[in-house]
C-alpha cells in the first residue's frame, strides 16, 4: 500500500509539506502551530493556541475516520515552557473537552522559536486508527504543491 497525504480541505493548503501521511493504518501528523483558516496564528496566548493546534490535529486524524483515542503519541515543542505549565490546568481542561481522557504517549520540548514568528506551540503526533474505521483517501503522497 503507497503512502496518501492528508490535507483536509478545512486546514490551511500545505505547500511543500501534508497535514498528515497514512501508511497503512498508521497516520502521521505533521507539526501543526496555532494557523487558523486564514492563515494566521491565533491570538490570546498559550491555552488559545494549544486549542487551535490541537484542533488542526484532531481534524487532519478525523479525515481518515480517526478519533482522539487513535492517538498514540503526541510532541508538543514549545517557545515558552513556564508559560505552559503555568497554564497546565486551562490546557488540561481544554484536552479533556477535546479528546477525552484518552493520553497517549507524550512529551513537551522547548525550543527557541517555531515557523511562524509568533508561533508559541507546535503539535505533532502518531496515530493507529483500526481498518474498520479508516476511511479512504485521496491518493498517493505528492510534492505537497510545489
Amino acid at each position: 500500500m503507497a503512502n496518501a497525504a492528508i490535507n483536509p480541505a478545512a486546514l490551511p493548503k500545505p505547500q511543500g509539506y501534508s497535514h498528515g501521511t497514512l501508511s497503512g493504518n498508521t497516520l502521521y501528523l505533521g507539526g501543526q502551530t496555532a494557523l487558523d483558516k486564514d492563515m494566521k496564528i491565533v491570538a490570546g496566548g498559550i491555552v488559545e493556541q494549544f486549542r487551535q493546534a490541537f484542533h488542526n490535529v484532531l481534524t487532519t486524524l478525523r479525515e481518515v475516520g480517526g478519533e482522539p483515542g487513535d492517538l498514540v503519541s503526541v510532541t508538543i515543542y514549545l517557545t515558552d515552557l513556564e508559560d505552559y505549565q503555568a497554564h497546565g490546568k486551562e490546557i488540561g481542561i481544554a484536552w479533556r473537552e477535546m479528546a477525552g481522557r484518552s493520553y497517549p504517549a507524550m512529551a513537551g520540548i522547548g525550543c527557541t522559536r517555531l515557523w511562524q514568528p509568533e508561533a508559541m506551540i507546535e503539535i505533532l503526533g502518531v496515530a493507529v486508527i483500526p481498518a474498520e474505521r479508516l476511511l479512504p483517501t485521496g491518493g498517493p503522497v505528492s510534492d505537497g504543491g510545489q
